[in-house]
């Protein structure tokens, strides 16, 4: 259990995550904040919108830029419920997100501290601050509910 409340912006990505479970979807949500402001919300998509990279961070990414009318969202926060995939990792170096916040480690897929490490190659193009952790119970335990429901 956490000594503080969690930062509202993980509360946020958390509660997205409870949506994507309510429709079927992996629990997985994210937010983009800029300036201290949410301008961007969403939780995984790719059973619904039948599409593999309608991912959390992916679709978020997405609302973001068009909100802000940039592909670079430099100054922008990412905060998600899961370790970014590859997929996910690359599209926040190639956003140029300032900082990500993920909640729950992810040693099967994660790319950030698991895997493929991405913002590690010399090849990034640009590097994100990273912190982890915050929110990680909550995190796992919808994971872990979501994953029990279903065997």
């Amino acid at each position: 259990m956490n000594r503080w409340p969690l930062p509202e912006p993980m509360q946020a990505a958390l509660a997205e995550a409870r949506s994507g479970a309510l429709v079927g979807e992996v629990p997985i949500g994210a937010v983009i904040v800029k300036d201290g402001a949410i301008i961007a919300a969403a939780h995984n998509m790719p059973r619904g919108a039948c599409d593999p990279t309608a991912h959390a961070e992916v679709l978020a990414i997405r609302e973001a830029a068009h909100a802000l009318g940039s592909e670079r969202l430099e100054g922008c926060e990412l905060w998600v419920t899961l370790e970014p995939c590859p997929m996910c990792a690359g599209a926040i170096s190639h956003a140029r997100i300032s900082r990500l916040y993920y909640a729950a480690s992810d040693p099967k897929g994660g790319a950030v501290e698991h895997g493929a490490r991405v913002f590690e190659h010399d090849q990034c193009l640009h590097r994100p601050e990273v912190y982890s952790g915050m929110g990680e119970s909550e995190a796992g335990d919808l994971l872990r509910e979501f994953f029990r429901a279903r065997r």
